[in-house]
């Protein structure tokens, strides 16, 4: 339980633990303004909103939902998995066609999850990983690697080594499985690799974001408990403890773990880079992620500065998220603004269109999360807007459903022409075209995946808006 941790660590706190709630405890959230009293509910915050009916909604839709999502994890997990497998099969057996052919002629290439050749339902979307379509000496360049590598962190780690060494041309350093120890499983993964370029070395850490049908990653996003830290603010606590926060001691600077157990993702790539850095001085790094992983990229920044992790933030050259969603308080925002400006770190984060993440939590006196930060947002057309927040920023908006509907239809037709308008490099596929239908049902959905953002690093016109927070 969370109440049996000691936090200590933090000023304030209010932590969800779906697991001690029951249906009765649930109704009684809804009539009771006496939140703190609920026993699956661990609060220390104060303020009136805090017992709104409003916020005791959320909580409740936020308890209702992880229970649900672990009700249905193994059935979940496996319809993802058979998804994934069959897609799989058509792509190696050169489609629907073929493989009908192929079984009749009993050559069926049955797909293997470790080979590199085999694509999670994110790679299946979108499966480009050449870089050719950008120049080394471009100022472009770290973006669009960026999103190439939040891409590859969603696949397997043979695809990945075999992209990163024989079609990109660097070293792999790793991928890694990292524990939640909230969670008490492996749930984070990472991917570190090294770029070098004549005197430029720079290390590139993506975050893996969510995966579609992995239950325990939608826990992570809809747990709405957050940390109060001092002197920086309020942060999500179901994207700190993906991080690597620890029971009863927070964010210590130094640890000491069994080697036998799997690492905790903030020190495993810390340490990393602490001893890459310090034996290359020409070295850099940037760090990255899409969806939930950019929620980890922005907060494993957060952390150095609260360490004080000087050679590292003398080192980081950029944080570049995408579909990123809110992590921090208003307070938060006002920290990491400073601290970005202070390091001269650069961070982007990009938003296309109508994607509903982005949008999450909610910006509102009942949630308090806020984004910071340059916003490079793309409309369906990937036309380029520099703001301080992306539009329609709660998302569930009457007045922008019938403009997100017709929307979603133009994407859909644009599907079709995309690739005899912008080259070959851009054609979609079946399965994407089969996602993207599913934007005339809930808008805003298939504008989360990662296809429209590697688009975007690509055909947008962003040269000019890359400069320092």
């Amino acid at each position: 339980m969370a109440s049996d941790c000691n936090k200590g660590f933090a000023d304030s706190y209010m932590l969800l633990n779906h697991e001690d709630a029951h249906l009765v405890d649930l109704v009684k959230l809804l009539f009771s303004k006496n939140v703190g009293k609920r026993k699956f509910v661990d609060s220390h915050a104060g303020g009136d909103y805090e017992d709104s009916f409003a916020h005791r909604w959320l909580i409740f839709v936020s308890i209702v939902l992880q229970k649900l999502l672990q009700f249905v994890a193994k059935p979940l997990a496996f319809l993802g998995n058979c998804i994934e497998r069959f897609v799989n099969l058509l792509l190696l057996n050169g489609g629907f066609f073929f493989l009908i052919l192929n079984f009749l002629r009993g050559k069926v290439i049955l797909p293997d999850r470790k080979s590199a050749k085999y694509l999670s339902l994110i790679g299946s979307l979108d499966a480009r990983v050449q870089l050719d379509a950008v120049k080394r000496d471009d100022c472009t360049y770290y973006v669009a690697l960026s999103m190439m590598a939040a891409k590859a962190a969603y696949e397997n780690a043979a695809f990945v080594q075999a992209t990163i060494q024989d079609v990109w041309k660097m070293e792999f350093v790793g991928c890694y499985n990292c524990w939640n120890e909230y969670q008490g499983k492996a749930t984070t993964q990472v991917l570190i690799f090294l770029d070098k370029y004549e005197e430029r070395d720079t290390y590139v850490v993506a975050f893996r974001g969510t995966e579609p049908f992995n239950a325990d990653d939608w826990c992570t996003d809809i747990d709405i408990s957050w940390y109060g830290i001092p002197g920086v603010g309020r942060m999500h606590g179901g994207f700190m403890k993906a991080l690597g926060l620890q029971q009863n001691v927070g964010w210590p600077k130094e640890i000491q773990r069994d080697q036998n157990l799997p690492p905790l993702a903030y020190y495993l790539v810390r340490d990393i880079l602490r001893k890459g850095l310090s034996e290359n001085e020409k070295a850099k790094f940037i760090v990255t992620g899409h969806s939930l992983g950019g929620a980890l990229a922005i907060l494993f920044g957060t952390i150095l500065f609260l360490q004080d992790e000087t050679l590292l933030l003398e080192r980081l050259e950029g944080i570049y998220t995408f579909g990123q969603p809110r992590v921090g308080d208003e307070a938060y925002t006002r920290y990491m603004k400073k601290k970005l400006k202070e390091h001269s770190v650069m961070y982007c984060r990009f938003v296309y269109n109508n994607d509903i993440v982005p949008r999450l939590p909610y910006d509102d006196k009942e949630m308090m999360f806020k984004h910071f930060g340059t916003c490079l947002f793309f409309n369906w057309r990937y036309k380029l807007k520099v703001l301080e927040d992306e539009p329609n920023k709660n998302y569930f908006s009457p007045w922008c459903i019938i403009p997100m509907a017709v929307q979603a239809f133009l994407e859909l037709i644009r599907s079709f022409i995309i690739a005899y308008i912008n080259g070959p490099n851009y054609r979609e596929g079946w399965f994407l075209f089969a996602f993207r239908t599913v934007g005339l049902l809930i808008p805003g959905l298939p504008n989360h995946g990662p296809q429209d953002y590697l688009n975007s690093t690509l055909l947008g016109s962003i040269e000019k808006h890359l400069k320092f927070e």
